[in-house]
């Protein structure tokens, strides 16, 4: 019964926004670091972001640095990721996970199933 749910996936047109929830239940987001992960059609998984327990710490790809932000809110049990400026190759199924052991461990505690984002004209 633990689970990361993500929601606020859609369709929006290039230089759009989207912010993207990854809500836990049955365990408590504040012991885990929180990575967004992200597959666009034909390739393979690209880590996007990642944030510590407490936020200290975030990282993001290249690709994404400086348009998307990733924050948490450890009382409401999610994490956020903000993506502004949104381009094409931007469409993909974007995942949550966590992991105990921090941004560069193994996110074998919980995956989500994925929501769909689509950039497009």
């Amino acid at each position: 019964q633990q689970q990361l749910v993500e929601s606020g996936g859609g369709l929006v047109q290039p230089g759009g926004s989207l912010r993207f929830s990854c809500a836990a239940s049955g365990f408590a987001l504040a012991y885990y670091a929180i990575g967004w992960f992200r597959q666009a059609p034909g390739k393979g998984r690209e880590g996007v972001s990642c944030i510590t327990t407490t936020g200290d710490s975030i990282k993001y790809a290249d690709s994404v640095k400086g348009r998307f932000t990733i924050s948490r809110d450890n009382a409401k049990n999610t994490v956020y990721l903000q993506m502004i400026s949104l381009k094409p190759e931007g469409t993909a199924v974007y995942a949550c996970a966590a992991t105990k052991y921090g941004c560069y461990a193994t996110y074998n505690k919980a995956w989500g199933k994925g929501t769909q984002g689509t950039v497009s004209s």
